[in-house]
C-alpha cells in the first residue's frame, strides 16, 4: 500500500504550528495534522515569564492562531492527545486515543522538559516550575499572595521571573551554583552587568551557591536551605535550573539520540521520513562547527521553515543564525550568534549607561554580539553574521566606525551579487 500525502507534526508549540504555515505558504497540498499533550490551541511561550506575571498582566497568554485559523489553513490540530509510538516500517504514528496517523513525512517537535532538583522537601505545596500554561497559571495564583520568593537558577527563565515578582514588591533571592549569572550564554562583562542590574532593584544575588533542601510547615514550602547552610525565607519557589530533550519517542522508534533527536545539516535523523526541529534536537551548527541544540522560540521557529522547504523538495543545509532575546525589568538583552568561553570579547558604548553591546570574536572572526539595550547593534550583528561580513576587533572597538551603516551597505551588495564579483576579482 502507497503512503498517503500527509505530514504529522508532533508538538503543538511554535515550531510545529510553524511547520504546518510554512507548508501551506509553501503550496503544500497534502494532510496535515499537529498532535499537543497541552489542552490549549498553540500559544505564544516567551510571555509567560514575563507580561503573563507582571501586575495587571495579560489574563491569558495571547494564541499564536485563533481557532478559525487552522480551518481556514485545513490542518488537522488534535490537542489533548499524546503521541505514543512511531511505526516506521508502517509510517504511522500512534496516539494514546488509540488513534493511528499514517505519514509520508514525521516532524518532531517534541521539545524539553523541566529538570527537576532531588532534594528534600521538593514535594512541598509552592515550589513551581515555570514552561506551561498550566504552570505559569500556578505562579501567578501564589504570586498574589507571597511576600518572599527565592528563585533557584540564574538563567534567562529565573531573572525574567525573578525581575516580575521584584516589580511586585516581593523580597527576592536568586541562588545560582554557578560563579555568576546566565555564565552559560553570556560574556563574563555582560554577565557582571546582568548581576549588578539585578541587585540594584533590590535582588538578593547569590553566586557559588546552590539548594540543600526545602522546608516547610502544614505541606507547604517556608524556606530554601542553601548548599552554604543558609536559610532563606521563601512561600514561594521558582525552580530554573534547565531543561531536558524530549527525545524518548524517537528513542522508542530507535532513531539515534544523544542530548537530543540526532539529525543531519539538513535536520532529518537517520530516517529520511522523520525530521526533528527546535528545542528536541541536536543539530550540526554551521556557526559552531559542532554539533548543538538550541533552546529559543527564533531556533524552532527558522528550523520550522527549513524542515518545511525540505519536504517541498527544497533540500538545502540549515544555515540560519542563531538569536535570542530576554526582557529582565527595564533591562533588554539580545544576543545574535553563538559565543565561547575563549573568544576574545570587545565592548562598544556605555556601560555606565546600561547601553552596550560585546562582539565576541574567534581566530579574529566575529562569532557573537550580545547587547545590552542596543537593539541597532543586534539588527547590524545579525546581518553580518548571515552573510558571513568581514568586521574585525579593530572596527568593532571604534565608536567612530559606523557598524550599522557597514552591515547595511555590505548586506546589500551581498544581495545584488556585487559583493561576490568584488571578491572574485581580489582573488585574481
Amino acid at each position: 500500500m502507497s503512503t498517503p500525502d500527509r505530514v504529522v507534526i508532533v508538538g503543538a508549540g511554535q515550531g510545529g504550528l510553524q511547520v504546518a504555515d510554512s507548508l501551506r505558504a509553501g503550496g503544500y497540498e497534502g494532510a496535515i495534522t499537529i498532535v499537543g499533550e497541552e489542552d490549549d490551541l498553540p500559544y505564544q511561550r516567551p510571555p509567560l515569564s514575563k507580561d503573563y506575571l507582571r501586575p495587571g498582566g495579560e489574563p491569558a497568554p495571547l494564541p499564536i492562531r485563533a481557532a478559525d485559523y487552522f480551518t481556514g489553513l485545513d490542518v488537522d490540530v488534535r490537542i489533548g492527545v499524546r503521541a505514543t509510538a512511531i511505526d516506521r516500517a508502517r509510517h504511522e504514528v500512534v496516539l494514546n486515543s488509540g488513534a493511528v496517523l499514517p505519514y509520508s513525512h514525521l516532524v518532531l517537535a517534541t521539545g524539553s522538559a523541566n529538570r527537576t532538583l532531588r532534594v528534600a522537601g521538593g514535594y512541598l505545596d509552592g515550589i513551581h516550575h515555570l514552561r506551561t500554561l498550566a504552570e505559569a497559571c500556578a505562579v501567578r495564583t501564589d504570586l498574589e499572595h507571597a511576600r518572599s520568593a527565592v528563585v533557584i537558577g540564574a538563567g534567562f527563565i529565573g531573572l525574567e521571573f525573578a525581575a516580575v515578582a521584584r516589580k511586585r514588591g516581593l523580597d527576592v533571592t536568586v541562588l545560582e551554583s554557578a560563579d555568576r549569572p546566565m555564565g552559560r550564554v553570556l560574556s563574563a562583562p555582560l554577565s557582571d552587568f546582568v548581576a549588578s542590574a539585578h541587585r540594584r532593584t533590590g535582588i538578593d544575588l547569590q553566586v557559588g551557591e546552590g539548594v540543600a533542601s526545602f522546608q516547610g510547615r502544614n505541606g507547604r514550602v517556608t524556606a530554601v536551605v542553601s548548599s552554604l547552610g543558609k536559610w532563606y525565607p521563601a512561600d514561594l519557589v521558582l525552580v530554573g535550573v534547565g531543561v531536558t530533550p524530549r527525545a524518548e519517542l524517537a528513542e522508542q522508534a530507535g532513531l539515534a539520540v544523544d542530548n537530543g533527536v540526532v539529525v543531519d545539516a539538513s535536520l532529518r535523523t537517520d530516517d529520511e521520513r522523520i525530521y526533528a526541529i527546535g528545542d528536541c534536537a541536536n543539530f550540526p551548527s554551521h556557526h559552531l562547527g559542532t554539533r548543538s541544540r538550541l533552546e529559543s522560540v527564533q531556533n524552532a521557529t527558522d528550523q520550522a521553515r527549513h524542515v518545511a522547504r525540505m519536504i517541498l523538495d527544497r533540500p538545502a543545509p540549515y544555515r540560519d543564525v542563531p538569536w535570542f532575546w530576554s526582557n529582565q525589568g527595564d533591562l533588554r538583552l539580545q544576543i545574535a550568534g553563538l559565543g565561547l568561553p575563549g573568544d576574545e570579547n570587545v565592548l562598544r558604548g556605555d556601560v555606565d549607561t546600561g547601553k552596550f553591546s560585546v562582539f565576541r570574536f574567534r581566530e579574529g572572526r566575529l562569532a557573537a554580539v550580545e547587547s545590552a539595550n542596543q537593539p541597532a547593534d543586534h539588527m547590524a550583528a545579525r546581518r553580518l553574521l548571515a552573510n558571513d561580513l568581514p568586521l574585525g576587533p579593530e572596527q568593532a572597538g571604534d565608536p567612530d566606525f559606523d557598524i550599522k551603516a557597514y552591515a547595511k551597505r555590505e548586506t546589500n551588495l551581498v544581495r545584488s551579487g556585487h559583493r561576490e564579483e568584488c571578491n572574485q576579482g581580489a582573488q585574481r
